[in-house]
């Protein structure tokens, strides 16, 4: 069948499922699309720019893993996508296509192993690279650049930690700050955050505060994606493991399991719950696995052949 036919004889069901969820309620909405495998790149890209939720996962056959995802913005491809993956497996295992246990996802950037227990699917991150300043140095980005893309002061930020590029499998921008009314009062430069994470070549910007009270997650943080089109998102899966790291390796908490809470100081909050277990041996943090619930939240009828 061509694509033509495809593309004017069918509607694809996006399922809309909410990953990352607190107690059943709050996550963050990812279109995950089962049965995909006659889909062309074109086609998933219409899709998830109709969907024009931050991202839509595509699930196919694979010869050598469970399962083959594809993910894609509203406005392009994406290697990996952390909140998108645990809605895939999480509506797998809802329509009984999989149990409990260890599976994985094949992806355009290799395979990841994937686990499923205690109501949670968990995903696989590579060891944490830190690329340090000195490598900035050819994009011209400086801290003063940061600080102005965020509207923060030099003050607001936490003494502890400069801001960091972390790579666990997707490069971010970590940004410590003082308390969480920084965090809750920012009001960010999209283009000048844009126009960074181009140059450092970021998925986004992932600024944080971190927790020391009783009842609350050990960080709170924020993700702006504007070069992604995602002006900020309720739970990032691939970049709560890099904030996990950092707090281990850079602010010496040496736990090494992790609660990161998004989606707190939104315009309309949708408050998110990201485990994080870290695995550390006498080398330091060889890999590690970031994960949460799942919840089906409706169904979307799209027909690819439609513009966005």
């Amino acid at each position: 069948m061509s694509e033509h036919e495809i593309l004017s004889r069918f509607r694809i069901p996006v399922h809309i499922v909410n990953a990352f969820t607190l107690n059943g309620t709050g996550g963050n909405p990812a279109g995950v699309v089962l049965d995909a495998d006659d889909l062309t790149e074109g086609m998933m890209q219409s899709i998830a720019a109709q969907t024009g939720l931050s991202e839509t996962a595509f699930v196919s056959r694979s010869p050598t893993e469970g399962a083959r995802l594809d993910f894609f913005t509203p406005t392009r491809r994406i290697a990996h996508c952390g909140h998108a993956t645990i809605a895939a497996f999480a509506l797998l295992r809802t329509e009984g296509r999989i149990a409990d246990g260890t599976t994985s996802k094949q992806t355009v950037d290799g395979p990841r192993r994937i686990q499923l227990r205690s109501g949670a699917v968990f995903m696989e991150q590579h060891a944490p690279r830190y690329p340090i300043q000195a490598d900035w140095a050819g994009s011209g980005v400086t801290r003063a650049h940061i600080l102005d893309a965020l509207r923060l002061t030099r003050e607001q930020l936490n003494a502890r930690v400069e801001p960091q590029i972390v790579d666990t499998g997707n490069r971010f921008l970590l940004v410590g700050l003082d308390g969480a009314d920084d965090l809750e009062g920012m009001t960010p430069d999209q283009d000048a955050i844009a126009r960074i994470s181009e140059a450092l070549d970021l998925i986004g910007f992932y600024p944080f505060t971190v927790c020391s009270g009783s009842g609350c997650a050990d960080a709170t943080a924020r993700m702006f994606a504007p070069r992604f089109g995602i002006p900020e998102e309720s739970a990032t899966g691939m970049a709560a493991g890099p904030l996990a790291c950092l707090l281990h390796d850079v602010l010496g908490d040496r736990r090494t399991h992790f609660e990161i809470e998004q989606g707190r100081f939104m315009a309309q909050p949708s408050i998110s719950r990201i485990l994080v277990d870290l695995k550390v041996q006498a080398e330091g943090i060889t890999g590690l696995m970031a994960g949460g619930e799942g919840r089906m939240d409706r169904t979307l009828w799209i027909d690819p052949s439609a513009s966005s």
